[in-house]
């Protein structure tokens, strides 16, 4: 099969164009490089079915050209990270979108099968957890900015309902609970490689707030292989699916759970929000996925728990600082 994966150079986006390949599929990979990276592609961008454009979804005659010659597409492309989104409002609401309503477009008019990837994030500050599909969101004020990514990915989920309804588009939406795994960075507020980096370094490990806000930490295997088993189902055409793992840590817990791991002597530090942020932020205090629905179609759950996980980015972490070293095993 011949797939799209736009945000092919991100992390997410770079996995799953690697599982593509090694199933048989030739890939093309379209990426802006605003918050993808090249040496994401290293490991297969000499792949004789690997082709890599350097472009935007915001431009339309590149997308459509894009989407005619592929038989599927997986939409990733996106202005992500709470960091690069605080940073970069406008630019973010445009890319996500904008970008979308170019990438539907073309699949609607070239009759391609769609799987547009969304986030935890349109649950806002929702309080019945574990979050399910068709739950009631709660949004916090406009002014909030941190809101905006979550209000963007909420147009982008109604714009792939609106297609599905109206022009019959084959298209699933998953929604992603903070994917995790080697290659991604620190560098837009992700928190785990953040840590990672500093408890091999022996820095502070910084944890925002009181560190009692729980997450779920899904490993980017798992939600690739879910994704693929999403896109082959007839039966999750036109449905939303919650992503990832339900495996629950305290940021407070994982931070100890970091440093025991890389037996590190890093001290843990608690900052304000403010500190990092600005004003413009707030945060919630738990975030769990209900994975229900998404077993009852593909049979999916997750294989890596969060030990396994951390592992997997302290390993790939050594090899970026040029040295090995293994790691702690430690179970919580």
């Amino acid at each position: 099969m011949r797939v799209l994966v736009t945000g092919g150079a991100g992390f997410i986006g770079s996995h799953l164009s690697e599982a593509l390949l090694d199933r048989g599929d030739e890939v093309w990979a379209l990426d802006d490089l605003s918050t993808g990276r090249l040496e994401n592609l290293s490991t297969f961008a000499r792949h004789p079915r690997f082709h890599f454009v350097e472009g935007s979804v915001l431009d339309g005659s590149t997308v459509q050209g894009l989407v005619s010659q592929c038989e599927r597409v997986f939409h990733l492309a996106a202005a992500v990270g709470v960091k690069f989104v605080l940073e970069n409002p406008l630019r973010s609401l445009r890319t996500n979108i904008r970008g979308t309503e170019e990438v539907l477009e073309a699949c609607a008019r070239h009759r391609r099968r769609v799987v547009l990837f969304s986030s935890s994030e349109v649950y806002g500050k929702g309080i019945a957890v574990p979050f399910a599909e068709n739950d009631d969101r709660v949004m916090g004020p406009t002014h909030k900015l941190r809101w905006s990514y979550a209000c963007a990915k909420a147009v982008d989920e109604c714009l792939a309902q609106a297609y599905w309804e109206h022009e019959q588009l084959k298209v699933t939406v998953v929604r992603c609970f903070n994917t995790c795994g080697p290659r991604q960075t620190g560098a837009y507020g992700m928190v785990i490689p953040s840590m990672v980096l500093r408890a091999l370094r022996n820095e502070p490990i910084l944890v925002y707030g009181d560190g009692q806000q729980s997450r779920c930490f899904s490993a980017v295997s798992d939600v690739v292989r879910g994704s693929l088993l999403l896109a082959d189902c007839e039966a999750a055409e036109g449905e939303i699916f919650n992503i990832g793992s339900d495996e629950e840590v305290t940021i407070a817990q994982l931070a100890e759970r970091v440093r025991t791991m890389c037996a590190s002597s890093s001290p843990i530090e608690f900052v304000p929000y403010e500190q990092i942020y600005g004003r413009s932020f707030e945060d919630l205090r738990r975030r769990v996925p209900s994975l229900i629905k998404i077993h009852r179609y593909v049979g999916y759950r997750p294989l890596l728990n969060l030990d396994r996980l951390l592992e997997s980015v302290i390993r790939d972490t050594h090899e970026q600082m040029g040295r090995a070293r293994p790691v702690r095993h430690t179970t919580v």
